[in-house]
C-alpha cells in the first residue's frame, strides 16, 4: 500500500503545489519536494526555469495552471514550452537549432530583370506584379544590397 507523505515544506518557500515547492535564496532558485532539493538554477536562468517546469508539466508533478498561479507567467508561454519539452526534449532549451530561411526567389535572370525594371525608374510594387513575387522580396533585395533602386531626384519647383 502506498504510503502518503505529509506536504510539509521549510519556512519561507512558496507552493507550487502541495508536493513541489519553490524558494529563492541567495540569487539561486530552488525546487523543493518536501525537505529534498530536487533542481536548482540561477535567479537569471530562464532556459532552466522552462525546462525543469515542462518537464514537471509533462511527468504530471505539476499542472500547467500551477506554475502559472505560482510565478506569475502566461499560460500560453507555458504551453508552448511544454510543447518544446515533448517535441525535443531537455535539449530543445539550450541547443539552438538553425534558423532555416526559404531559398531566394530573385536568382539569375529574374534578379537581372528586376534590376533592369527599376534602373528604368519602374516602382518596386510594379516589378513585384510584374515578376509575381511580393513586393517585400524585392525591398528585401534592396535592403541586402543585391539589388539597387534607382534614386530619382527630387525636383525644385519652378516660381
Amino acid at each position: 500500500m502506498p504510503q502518503l507523505q505529509l506536504p510539509i515544506f521549510p519556512a519561507g518557500v512558496t507552493e507550487i503545489n502541495n508536493q513541489i515547492a519553490v524558494e529563492k535564496r541567495d540569487g539561486m532558485v530552488y525546487y523543493v519536494h518536501g525537505h529534498l532539493p530536487v533542481f536548482q538554477h540561477g535567479e537569471g536562468g530562464v532556459r532552466a526555469f522552462r525546462m525543469f517546469t515542462s518537464q514537471m508539466i509533462v511527468n504530471g508533478t505539476v499542472k500547467p495552471k500551477d506554475i502559472v498561479r505560482a510565478f506569475g507567467v502566461w499560460m500560453v508561454t507555458v504551453k508552448r514550452y511544454v510543447k518544446v519539452m515533448r517535441e525535443r526534449g531537455s535539449e530543445g532549451f539550450y541547443v539552438r537549432q538553425p534558423r532555416h530561411s526559404s531559398a531566394s526567389v530573385l536568382k539569375g535572370e529574374v534578379l537581372e530583370r528586376a534590376q533592369q525594371w527599376l534602373d528604368e525608374g519602374r516602382s518596386v510594387p510594379d516589378v513585384a506584379a510584374e515578376l509575381k513575387v511580393l513586393a517585400n522580396t524585392l525591398h528585401k533585395a534592396i535592403g541586402a544590397g543585391r539589388l539597387l533602386k534607382k534614386r530619382i531626384p527630387h525636383r525644385t519647383p519652378r516660381n
